[in-house]
């Protein structure tokens, strides 16, 4: 079975690349298809991320194994049938952590016509030299852990103030 998928790169003019692969190809072979089709050479880590309808990140899939077993999840394990079985099923993919190149990747046609080579069938705008930045937000874990313990441990101007010798 042939899969179209669409891949839309988060930027801020469109970028998008739509992809017909083979269902039993891996995420690795798909991996590496996107970040071609995107003119990246492939070689950098990356990361897919399963997600919902709304596009909330779900559970990792690396390009290797980093599991201390050896038994976990990775591209070349998952079979692009079994991770996205259905119409509409998505994924998130992040290619190179440092600059963060953040995809959407959709399953948007199913066909029962058989596709040897993945192929590109629409090519829609061009990748900036510079990914975007990206903010992350996270709980402000410090704030949390000064009311939890009701500022006891800033009841101090000076290191100095500090007596060693109590503790």
């Amino acid at each position: 079975m042939m899969y179209k998928v669409r891949v839309i790169l988060d930027v801020e003019e469109d970028v998008i690349r739509t992809i017909l692969v083979d269902e039993n190809q891996t995420l690795e072979q798909l991996h590496k298809t996107i970040a071609n089709s995107f003119g990246f050479d492939g070689s950098e880590m990356a990361s897919f991320y399963t997600s919902d309808n709304g596009w909330n990140q779900g559970e990792e899939i690396p390009l290797f194994d980093m599991s201390e077993s050896e038994v976990g999840l990775s591209m070349s394990t998952c079979i692009l049938k079994e991770i996205l079985p259905n119409q509409n099923d998505k994924l998130i993919y992040v290619y190179d952590f440092l600059h963060m190149w953040t995809f959407y990747v959709e399953v948007i046609e199913k066909s029962p016509e058989a596709i040897k080579e993945p192929k590109i069938v629409l090519s829609v705008g061009e990748v900036p030299n510079e990914a975007p930045d990206k903010v992350f937000e996270s709980d402000n874990i410090a704030n949390d852990f000064d009311s939890e313990f009701n500022d006891s441990f800033n009841d101090f101007d000076n290191i100095d103030d500090i007596d060693f010798d109590k503790y």
